[in-house]
């Protein structure tokens, strides 16, 4: 997730700077934002948006880090971006019109990724390990909220579902 006001303070500029350089580096397809879902329920975020590379060398390249995926600590964050990024991709490839987001409230509770395709709302949860995927539910006050939700755990087991088939 990002927040203008904290980039602009941590690289010393101007939060409408930072923002003009993320529609720059928007424009030139190197990353793309991701905005939340929200049907006005009083904790839902409005306004937060999530950040994401199209290709997560170039994300590795920014922050040095191109060691194997089992001694990073960042393998959710690349997990979840290959992800979201690969299913966009497909979407797009398949010409099919789906509306996209992430959906968060002010408590946390949070959904990794959101499609709605003729009405029809599916939820995702990204786990990488199958400890992870075993704990994976969907957050209560979401279900509550929209009870007629799909909802799916992808991790690299069932992949090939999410990317390919579907």
């Amino acid at each position: 997730q990002v927040s203008y006001n904290e980039l602009s303070q941590i690289c010393s500029m101007d939060a409408k700077t930072v923002e003009h350089y993320i529609t720059i580096l928007e424009q030139a397809f190197i990353i793309f934002r991701l905005g939340t879902f929200n049907r006005n329920l009083r904790n839902e975020l409005k306004n937060s948006r999530k950040v994401y590379f199209w290709d997560n060398g170039i994300r590795n390249a920014i922050i040095a880090n191109f060691a194997p995926i089992e001694n990073r600590n960042d393998t959710g964050a690349l997990w979840e971006n290959y992800l979201v990024s690969e299913r966009l991709k497909k979407l797009s490839l398949d010409k099919n019109f789906t509306n996209f987001w992430f959906w968060r409230t002010k408590e946390q509770q949070e959904v990794d990724y959101l499609e709605e395709t003729d009405g029809k709302l599916s939820a995702y949860e990204f786990k990488w390990s199958e400890s992870g995927a075993k704990k994976a539910r969907l957050p209560l006050t979401f279900s509550r909220a929209y009870p007629n939700a799909n909802f799916s755990v992808i991790t690299v087991q069932n992949v090939e579902d999410f990317l390919i088939t579907k």
